[in-house]
């Protein structure tokens, strides 16, 4: 891994939590080049301490790496870098069927203009801005104002730049980094969808 780079693997969902962990474990080692016996890999909640959620941490030969980790029905994404880093997948099918036009602020729905790719797209960089920041769902996403046009998204007066890739028609990941990010996508031909249109 280059210095500078967010190094993110697309992969199908293992059959439970602690498998995700595993690959997660698995792919911090291949990223920095070491055997899996010295990565340790967990989860902290920044506001009650408990190792049963929170944000990802990893360390190698006990020094700290960053790490990301996110979800969507049948893919899962694994992210390594350099920096603290915020990362999300969603599906358009699954935003579709359950709205959250209260979660847009009224430039986000103006600029998608009904397009559910666009808003879908301004929720994973929500999420993935909301993960950097550590605060989660606890904070309204409607406090984000996300700018796909400029790779932008702003909380709080803060500016995040925000990295959004379509993976296929219905997938799109989304990291909050200033760094380059190359995406490896290992999902099987079957579980991926059509190619996403320019």
């Amino acid at each position: 891994m280059a210095p500078s780079d967010v190094t993110v693997r697309i992969a199908s969902r293992g059959p439970d939590d602690a498998a995700d962990r595993e690959a997660l474990l698995t792919f911090a080692a291949h990223v920095t080049g070491v055997d899996t016996a010295h990565v340790v890999v967990g989860r902290r909640c920044p506001h009650c301490r408990s190792t049963d959620h929170g944000r990802p941490w990893a360390s190698v030969d006990g020094r700290p790496v960053r790490v990301g980790l996110a979800r969507a029905p049948r893919a899962l994404a694994l992210a390594v870098g350099p920096d603290p880093l915020g990362i999300d997948l969603e599906r358009v099918s699954r935003l579709t069927a359950a709205p959250l036009d209260d979660a847009f602020t009224p430039g986000e729905h103006r600029r998608a203009a009904g397009d559910p790719r666009a808003l879908t797209a301004c929720w994973a960089a929500k999420e993935a801005v909301l993960k950097h920041d550590g605060r989660g769902l606890r904070v309204d996403p409607a406090r984000v104002d996300v700018d796909l046009g400029t790779g932008t998204a702003r909380l709080d007066g803060d500016l995040h730049p925000v990295v959004v890739r379509w993976l296929d028609d219905d997938l799109v990941l989304a990291v909050r980094t200033r760094e380059t990010v190359q995406v490896d996508d290992r999902r099987a031909a079957g579980e991926r969808g059509a190619q996403p249109r320019r």
